[in-house]
């Protein structure tokens, strides 16, 4: 059986405000990558950029959504940084991120997120970038809830 990458984050803020910290450019800038370009319907762009010099290498360039539901559900594809891009960003499929948007019916203003990041191979190689995303996702998550937090 595949692994997967399953991380959980509250966030003080709305399902519509943390939806946006994923769908909006600007906003998934400040807290993921350092440029953005998302389309955010089915079949639009995912694409996160670490290096703006080069946009082919540490990105996710011709990455696409698969699924979304406003405020509920974003799922898109991924690939991995340079020293995984041999095999992760020629995979059929490539590997694929599922965030799910689960209100506190309690209150308004919290918000829990659910990552899951499928499509891990089994050998050696997939198994180190798979605990490599599992550390960067976990991280990345933090990042988030710090920049809602203000």
């Amino acid at each position: 059986m595949d692994k997967i990458i399953h991380c959980k984050v509250r966030l003080n803020c709305s399902r519509q405000q943390s939806f946006e910290m994923f769908t909006k450019n600007s906003n998934i800038k400040a807290w993921l990558a350092n440029s953005a370009d998302i389309e955010p319907y089915v079949g639009g762009k995912f694409e996160l950029f670490w290096d703006t010099d080069n946009k082919n290498i540490n990105s996710t360039i011709d990455c696409k959504i698969t699924a979304f539901e406003i405020n509920k559900l974003l799922c898109f594809e991924w690939k991995g940084p340079e020293q995984f891009s041999h095999f992760m960003n020629t995979a059929e499929p490539l590997t694929h991120v599922s965030v799910i948007f689960i209100p506190d019916y309690e209150n308004d203003n919290v918000t829990e997120i659910h990552l899951i990041h499928a499509g891990w191979k089994s050998d050696e190689n997939w198994e180190k970038a798979r605990a490599w995303f599992e550390t960067v996702w976990i991280n990345a998550l933090d990042n988030l809830k710090k920049k809602v937090a203000g």
